[in-house]
């Protein structure tokens, strides 16, 4: 089992920026690709990121393409969600997903595991 823990949400202004963080246990974390989703209230979940077990290929979700950033610390077990020009359709419960096995993915069912979630609040 892989413990899946989100920081850093909180409120801002549109415009503003914010790192989301992600910590997943387990030795093997440089094996895994790594997701952020989000969901907004009365929607369903949307992709917004994700990066492959080296950092090296990442693809974004076309709202958030030149705006957000992911990235990864294999030596810290830990992805990052940059954030920047926030505007307030981004507002949303931002979750982390952890992939076990193959290639980058924006569908959810190829994840494994979850994180609780982290709100983003963005006032306008």
């Amino acid at each position: 089992q892989v413990q899946v823990v989100e920081s850093g949400g909180g409120l801002v202004q549109a415009g503003d920026s914010l790192r989301l963080s992600c910590t997943a246990s387990g030795r093997t974390f440089n094996t895994y690709r790594m997701a952020w989703f989000r969901q907004a209230p009365g929607k369903e979940r949307e992709f917004v990121a994700t990066i492959s077990y080296s950092g090296h290929s990442t693809y974004y979700d076309n709202s958030v393409k030149g705006r957000f950033t992911i990235s990864r610390d294999n030596a810290k077990n830990t992805v990052y969600l940059q954030m920047n020009s926030l505007k307030p359709e981004d507002m949303a419960v931002y979750y982390c997903a952890v992939g076990r096995f193959g290639w980058i993915s924006q569908h959810d069912y190829e994840y494994n595991y979850w994180g609780q979630g982290t709100q983003v609040t963005v006032s306008s």
